[in-house]
């Protein structure tokens, strides 16, 4: 293997594909980078038998040749080599890497040994736009479970029909499901488990794409491709059977506020202040107005030994006067992803589920289990 390419543009592969790189693991070289020419082009690929991830950068390849090099001592040492061309050149498994005035020497071990990066050729195709892709993810994955008890929790339902793809996940206390379209239809209807890691290392990839993003899915295989203009990346999927949400959001409600985003935010993460010392709990009282005056939600919190703080938004109110306690931690989550500027919660009884959809849209929908405390 002889070649040369862009300090930079290998620094930015190798930080691409470094996030598939295992950790711990019984098998060693899972621990390293393959590096390997394709075609004109230089392909950096990494795997823990999870998730595989590759990369392709620009290179004027002379002699085609792979190798695989320890990857956290490669990403450093290229990190930091200055902003030029590198040269690099491989004699048996030793890969030499010269850079202007510094060079290495770097032992590998045979790419044969690699495991082999999952091709998923046949299956379900669906084509996405990468914004839509990119809301989606971020506004649902950050309610999976972290803990392996339950492991379907810990990903993210995936379905596709026809024109629309359906993304939920829910940790036991709180559900967030987000609906989008697809560029081009489906040939049938499908439903997979994708570990929410997986998608929040591809919405790492989005904000640097343009062009939409192919989605292959086989479920004999258990594993789905995602394909960027550059990047490729393998999950395996996680099996089991997701519980069945659509029965856990409230259909109706007893009262309804709507209330500014950023307001509802600031005031949550200031109750959060005192929440800490107070099992994390944020109260919020919602008071309907006179007749042509806008109602009002106070939002407050409460620590023994520390205090106590309260503030008052605004709110246009449908309905009754209600109380209901949250997680400070659930609340703050969810409306820091919300793009919209009007956000709607809907409540029925203290001990009800309260409902948050953002004003405007119909494709986001999140619920959060309340908490019990004495009023």
């Amino acid at each position: 293997m002889k070649l040369s390419c862009l300090q930079e543009n290998l620094s930015k592969g190798l930080s691409i594909v470094g996030r598939a790189v295992a950790t711990r693991t019984t098998l060693p070289i899972t621990q390293n980078v393959l590096i390997a020419t394709d075609q004109s082009r230089l392909k950096l690929s990494a795997t823990n038998l999870e998730l595989a991830i590759s990369c392709w950068i620009g290179a004027r390849v002379e002699e085609e040749g792979a190798i695989t090099i320890p990857a956290r001592l490669l990403t450093e040492f290229i990190s930091s080599l200055p902003n030029d061309h590198i040269d690099m050149a491989l004699t048996q498994h030793i890969l030499q890497l010269k850079c202007a005035r510094f060079e290495a020497r770097i032992n590998g071990l045979d790419a044969e040994d690699f495991p082999p990066i999952p091709q998923v050729g046949d299956g379900i195709a669906a084509k996405i736009e990468v914004e839509a892709l990119r809301q989606g993810i971020s506004q649902v994955t950050f309610v999976a479970a972290t803990e392996e008890s339950r492991p379907v929790l810990t990903g993210v339902q995936v379905e596709f029909d026809g024109d629309k793809l359906t993304l939920a996940a829910a940790d036991g206390f709180r559900l967030a499901v987000h609906s989008t379209a697809l560029l081009s239809p489906v040939n049938e209807k499908s439903a997979i488990i994708i570990p929410a890691r997986a998608l929040n290392e591809l919405n790492r990839f989005l904000t640097d794409q343009e062009e939409p993003v192919e989605i292959t899915l086989n479920e004999q295989k258990s594993q789905v491709l995602f394909r960027l203009k550059n990047i490729e990346m393998v999950s395996q999927l996680i099996q089991g059977a997701f519980p069945s949400y659509s029965q856990l959001i409230p259909q109706s409600y007893v009262t309804r506020a709507v209330v500014d985003v950023a307001e509802f935010l600031r005031a949550t993460r200031m109750a959060s202040i005192f929440a800490r010392d107070g099992s994390g709990i944020v109260r919020l009282a919602i008071t309907p107005g006179a007749e042509l005056t806008p109602g009002k939600m106070n939002i407050s919190a409460r620590a023994e030994e520390i205090g106590d703080n309260v503030g008052e938004i605004d709110a246009l109110i449908d309905g009754e006067p209600a109380k209901i306690a949250f997680n400070a931690k659930y609340l703050s989550d969810v409306l820091a992803v919300l793009r919209q500027t009007q956000v709607a919660l809907e409540t029925t009884t203290p001990s009800s589920p309260g409902v948050i959809r953002p004003v405007g849209v119909d494709n986001y929908v999140h619920v959060i289990m309340p908490m019990f405390v004495q009023w």
